[in-house]
This record gives structure tokens, sequence and C-alpha cells, in this order.
């Protein structure tokens, strides 16, 4: 029914604007259209509402413009949304035909929102010619550079003011950011463990399985790729942080942040075992109960179970 109500509005239009018949409506033909459009979709389901974006674009050309449509003549809502989809680039490219509508600050909002979830200049009063395309460029220039340099990125972010110095406000940044290299990542995070203890923090594992939220974990603060002092910090902060998410679940289980340590790698080694191509003879279920009771004796055989079927049947936590 949308469809046709836009059909019938359009030719209304097309009738007041009395366009000849060289390819166009006439006023005596567009009456007969709209009555046959009315009576050809009053059956259809309201639930079919919508307008018909390819009879739109279609029906906007002009006389003098026999190309692309020009955005300025939709509706501005229209419009906005069309621009929206594009990326920083296209939407440049577009400012130079449709500069009042591609410059647009919500588009530019939109944008580093998206890419950037949190900076703290969010939450500020701007400042005296602040643009949120100009602010796009600052961020894209910032995650290049913490991509070459953690440090020098963190150091440019304070300069021009996006980021607080606060181990907290980089924490957020980097938990609502995804175009940071994880290598960079992992190594400024070794470094800056005040900044990986407020990003532990911001993980919520409530009502998770313990395998399904390693694998979140996991995929925020990439595991080294070698065993060592750093992979233990991690997966101790992990276990403290699932307890504290889930106080009634480890009730239950009888579970304490040791045990889920035990888990947590016992978990990590299986991943590894059932993955990699270079272990011919795989651990079966009943090995892997076995050993992990003999580390951890209060968990229940059942759990332990649920827990190697969740690795086999989805892979790896730490990939």
């Amino acid at each position: 029914m949308g469809q046709g109500l836009w059909r019938v509005a359009r030719s209304q239009q097309l009738q007041h604007q009395g366009y000849s018949s060289q390819g166009y409506l006439t006023r005596e033909h567009g009456r007969r259209i709209a009555t046959n459009s009315v009576s050809n979709t009053s059956h259809r389901k309201q639930a079919q509402g919508g307008i018909d974006i390819y009879h739109l674009l279609k029906t906007r050309k002009s006389k003098e413009q026999e190309g692309f449509i020009n955005l300025e003549m939709l509706p501005p809502e229209l419009s906005f949304t069309i621009l929206s989809y594009l990326n920083a680039t296209d939407l440049c490219l577009a400012s130079c035909v449709w500069q009042d509508l591609a410059n647009d600050e919500l588009l530019w909002q939109g944008l580093c929102k998206s890419t950037w979830g949190h900076c703290s200049i969010y939450n500020k009063n701007p400042p005296l010619g602040f643009s949120f395309r100009k602010l796009y460029m600052q961020l894209d220039e910032g995650s290049l550079t913490f991509n070459a340099n953690p440090d020098e990125g963190v150091n440019y972010f304070m300069s021009k003011g996006i980021l607080d110095d606060s181990p907290k406000e980089i924490a957020k940044f980097i938990f609502c950011t995804r175009t940071l290299n994880w290598k960079k990542l992992r190594i400024y995070l070794d470094e800056r463990r005040d900044v990986l203890d407020d990003l532990v923090t911001l993980h919520n594992f409530r009502n998770q399985f313990l395998p399904n939220a390693l694998r979140e974990f996991f995929r925020h603060i990439h595991a080294p790729e070698e065993r060592g002092e750093y992979l233990e910090t991690l997966i101790t902060k992990f276990s403290h942080r699932f307890c504290a998410c889930n106080p009634d679940l480890m009730r239950e289980l009888g579970l304490s942040p040791d045990a889920v340590y035990v888990l947590c790698y016992s978990l990590i080694l299986l991943s590894i075992d059932l993955t990699s191509p270079h272990v011919k003879n795989k651990m079966s279920k009943r090995e892997f109960i076995r050993n992990t009771r003999r580390a951890a004796q209060n968990i229940s055989e059942d759990f332990v179970g649920h827990l190697y079927d969740n690795i086999y049947l989805i892979g790896h936590v730490a990939a």
C-alpha cells in the first residue's frame, strides 16, 4: 500500500508541475493513473508500507538532468539516511558535490562514535571551532600513530584533548575501539597494568558459560603467543572478574577464583590440543575430565564434561 500511495502522491505532484507528455505524465493521464493506483492498491496490507526508494530515485530526475539523482532534491531525512551509509572517504568525496549535506555534523558524529565508541571529549563542552569532521581526522591520525607506537598514540590523543590522562578513560577508549592493532595493544597493556586492571572491570560476564566468557575476554585483550607471566596475569584477572560477576553460580558450583584459574588453563590447553594439526592423538573427553578433576577436585564431572563439549564444538577459546 505504501508504494501505491507514494505513486499516487507523486502523480499528483507531477500534475501540479504541469509536465507534458515528453517522457512525463500529462494532467489528464495523471488523474487516470492516480485513480487506478488507489483502486489497485486498496487491498494490500498496511504492513507493506514504506517508501519505494527505487521509484523515488527514478521519478526525481528532472528534465534538465538525466544523470545521478541530486540528493538536495530529496527530503532531508532521506538524504541523510543515504549519506549515513558512506564511510569517511566517500563522505568527503560526496561533500564536493553536496557540501551542505555531506558536511553535516550529525553524519560525522555518527562516524566518530561508530568507530571510536568512547572519547573523553564526547562528554565535554566542545571548544570553539570544534567539528566532528575535524575530530574524525584526529582520531584516525591518532589510531595510526598508536599502531606504530602506542605511547606516542596515547600522548597524541591527550595533546588534542580527546582523552583525559586517566587509566579508566584510556581503558574505556580501548574497550570501545576496534581500529587499534592488537599486537601493539598487547604490548601497551603489558606495560600499563593500571590500564589493564580498569579494562578487565569493563567486562560483564554475568550468566555466561565459562568458555564463552573466556572467548569474549580474549577478543578484547589478546592472549600472548607464548606462555609466561603475562598470560598468567590475564587468566588471574579474568578468574577474579568472572567470579565477581557470577557470585551465585560460584556458590552453587563451589568454585573459587583459584578453581576458575585451573579451569581456564585447562581450557586453553584443551583448545590447543583439539585444534592443532600437529597433535595426532587428541585428548578424549574422559581424559580431560580425569586430568581436570585431579587439579580441582571439587568440580563436578558433568560440569567439566560440558566444558569439553563446548571446546570440541565451538573451537579455541583464545583464537
